[in-house]
């Protein structure tokens, strides 16, 4: 198979080659290639009339592994097609390790992604953060608080979040920017640390062995993956002195769990805004982006071209947020939220709000730790 590498195809004069962006229209629209044709490549098949034949033609997927089937499609059609080996991935780093050195450019970056926390995003982000905060009494003078960042839009912008609230807050409180680097591929661990510095984020980073560990179970890797990471960024916390993780789950993943278990467990529960660590004493979890909407991070995200990992483990390169088949319960969530999205505009913030305001005598049972209530228990004493 034909490979070429960014920087080899950086050299190519644009006039003289076809650069095809098989990813999904919506990551095209958010950046891409320069000179590049959005083609998806499922409808490379149907579309390939529109590639010309007289040049060498490119593909260019997220990470370089799924556009290698599509490169032999073409050549089988009579295609010079060559394959860019690490995809977009890899001309992502290549750009953002370029405008990193630029120190004034990289500075004014910073400082204008922290102004539009306070002003263009005020509403929406800031707002809604710092009415987490207080509602769910999250954070309280003194703490030491370490901020899970895993690289993607969502812990990165909590990062954010929390640096400005530890600089204009109320009372003092400590921060750790905690990154654990579980085996990430190059690309993506350079991409985390630049986009870090983009931020402003100091990083404090720790390594673990989680991928390789992971690489060798066949049921439910991922579930062993996100539980072994969960206690490393626990124990690691600790260790640093730290007494609550903060982690960057959002309104958003709130509603699809309690979607979740009431179609796939049969039971009311939610993801809660903090918890008490079962297995790590002393130590508490917290979620101060949980009635931020996910549309919003994108807006924030996309208004300032930033770009930031999707998947990042090594062994799911081809996970739907990575171009590949959808198909996990929290997909078909996703997808069932933007059909009610469509039907009115208050189901999902009703079905959030649903778990804040039960009414115990219209249900037929309920569990608290040890204690079961059915309503016949009492039902001829009311």
């Amino acid at each position: 198979m034909n490979t070429i590498t960014i920087e080899e195809l950086m050299k190519q004069k644009p006039e003289t080659i076809t650069v095809l962006d098989v990813r999904p229209a919506d990551e095209y629209r958010r950046g891409t290639f320069d000179g590049a044709i959005s083609m998806p490549m499922k409808e490379i098949p149907e579309r390939k009339e529109e590639i010309p034949k007289d040049k060498p033609v490119y593909l260019l997927c997220h990470t370089g592994e799924r556009s290698m089937e599509y490169v032999d499609y073409l050549e089988q059609n009579g295609y010079d097609a060559w394959n860019v080996e690490g995809g977009y991935r890899a001309y992502l780093r290549m750009q953002l390790a370029s405008f990193v050195q630029e120190e004034d450019a990289r500075k004014e970056k910073t400082a204008e992604i922290e102004r539009s926390i306070i002003k263009k995003f005020r509403k929406p982000i800031w707002r809604k953060f710092t009415q987490a905060i207080t509602d769910y009494d999250l954070i309280q003078p003194g703490d030491k608080i370490a901020v899970c960042i895993s690289g993607g839009k969502d812990s990165m912008l909590m990062a954010k979040l929390m640096q400005e609230l530890q600089r204009h807050g109320k009372y003092p409180f400590e921060l750790v920017f905690l990154v654990m680097n579980p085996g990430y591929n190059a690309d993506n661990w350079k991409i985390i640390q630049d986009n870090a510095k983009v931020l402003g984020i100091p990083l404090t980073v720790f390594e673990s062995e989680i991928f390789d560990i992971v690489a060798g179970v066949d049921r439910n890797p991922c579930y062993l993956c996100a539980r072994m990471r969960r206690g490393n960024l626990y124990a690691e916390a600790k260790a640093l002195g730290c007494n609550k993780i903060a982690l960057g789950h959002h309104f958003d993943d709130v509603v699809e769990t309690i979607l979740m278990g009431m179609l796939y467990s049969g039971k009311i529960e939610t993801m809660m805004p903090k918890l008490h660590s079962k297995n790590f004493e002393g130590m508490e979890l917290i979620r101060p982006m949980y009635k931020i909407k996910e549309e919003d991070i994108k807006a924030w995200r996309d208004y300032h071209k930033l770009h930031f990992i999707q998947c990042a483990c090594r062994f799911t390169e081809n996970c739907a947020t990575c171009g590949g088949e959808r198909g996990s319960k929290r997909d078909e969530m996703k997808d069932l939220m933007k059909q009610f999205r469509a039907t009115s505009d208050v189901i999902e913030s009703n079905i959030f709000q649903s778990v804040h305001n039960i009414n115990l005598r219209t249900v037929i049972g309920y569990h608290k730790d040890d204690e079961v209530y059915n309503f016949l228990d009492d039902y001829n004493e009311r």
